[in-house]
């Protein structure tokens, strides 16, 4: 006989997001007639698939402690390279690989000089969002539209699943690359090396973990994702734009703490990143399905969901302090007035 699952804090903030996808898809159910149908639920993924790949490979970032803002700069970077090389007459197997060999560079040397240099990672790689979004108009400050046959007929092409519903490629790459992340996470070393790191990097050096070489290679791997991410996007909006996504890695952030990521790291399931920005998904698409609403309001509801989850994610972490230091008394009134003095 199988026992209850039974809520606590190690699964809470997922089980959260669970609940609130559930809900929010069956309010939209429930508000609209057409809104309960497999396109529409299986649109959810094919207008979002760049945005899970590139928050999945944020996820491991944030769950060292760290953090990198030039995710959404870097995907915009890969789609206007793209689109220049596309026209030079490049071929397309050849443009792919060398963006991905890009991204994946470019997140290295982020990472190599945050931890060579000790730098704080929201300054590294607020340069590198800098660095990447001016490079993009030092290219082309317009838009150049994509027309290869080989990009077009990837862009165009659809999976047929039952129901009457069909995915996109880019959506079978999402997946694909959220269940390699939940495997490494689970089942390989470095995946326990990312929590360890997050969750006291100087005991992760104590015991001989390899602190250095695991936080190089979560920010080579986001730098991977996200040009990952952007391949997927230019199949996506077929252009090459140095506008594209402006606040995108904002967008990331915030589906990775809408999925349970911790933002002080060490915490967190990755399929959790997907389920956020499946949940903004539904919120986007209830407001397109209403009509009369602008836009904006997904994020207005959605910065209304991050205080939620924070505040969530501050009384478990409140909680586990307890937990470790049952015996810790608390300071006086007098204590605290001492300490003042001094």
């Amino acid at each position: 006989m199988k026992m209850p699952l039974k809520i606590t804090s190690s699964n809470i903030t997922i089980l959260a997001t669970i609940l609130l996808f559930i809900s929010l898809y069956g309010t939209g159910s429930a508000m609209f007639d057409s809104f309960f149908s497999m396109q529409v639920f299986l649109n959810l993924f094919v207008d979002n698939a760049f945005l899970i790949i590139v928050a999945t490979g944020l996820a491991f970032v944030i769950v060292t402690g760290g953090i990198d803002l030039s995710v959404a700069s870097l995907i915009a970077l890969v789609s206007v390279l793209s689109a220049v090389m596309l026209r030079a007459g490049i071929h397309p197997f050849v443009v792919m690989p060398s963006v991905l060999l890009l991204g994946t560079i470019f997140g290295l040397l982020q990472g190599y000089l945050i931890c060579r240099f000790h730098i704080h990672p929201w300054i590294v790689t607020l340069g590198g969002m800098f660095l990447a979004r001016g490079t993009c108009f030092l290219i082309s400050p317009e838009s150049i539209v994509i027309d290869n046959p080989i990009y077009s007929a990837i862009s165009n092409f659809r999976i047929p699943l039952p129901g009457d519903g069909t995915i996109s490629i880019g959506v079978v790459i999402a997946l694909v690359t959220v269940a390699a992340a939940v495997y490494v996470s689970r089942y390989t070393a470095f995946g326990r090396n990312v929590y360890a790191i997050g969750g006291n990097e100087k005991s992760a050096e104590l015991m001989g973990l390899p602190v250095y070489v695991t936080k190089l290679a979560v920010y080579t791997l986001s730098g991977f994702c996200s040009a990952l991410s952007g391949i997927v996007f230019t199949f996506y909006m077929l252009s090459g734009y140095g506008l594209h996504l402006m606040g995108g890695e904002m967008d990331a952030i915030a589906a990775c703490v809408i999925g349970g990521i911790l933002l002080t790291g060490g915490f967190g399931y990755f399929v959790g990143p997907m389920l956020g920005v499946l949940s903004a998904g539904v919120i986007q698409t209830m407001i397109m399905f209403q009509g009369s609403l602008s836009s904006w309001w997904t994020k207005i509801v959605i910065g209304f969901l991050l205080f939620a989850f924070i505040a969530l994610q501050r009384a478990i972490v409140s909680r586990r302090e307890r937990k470790r230091n049952p015996h810790t008394p608390k300071k006086s009134k007098s204590t605290v007035q001492n300490v003042v003095q001094l």
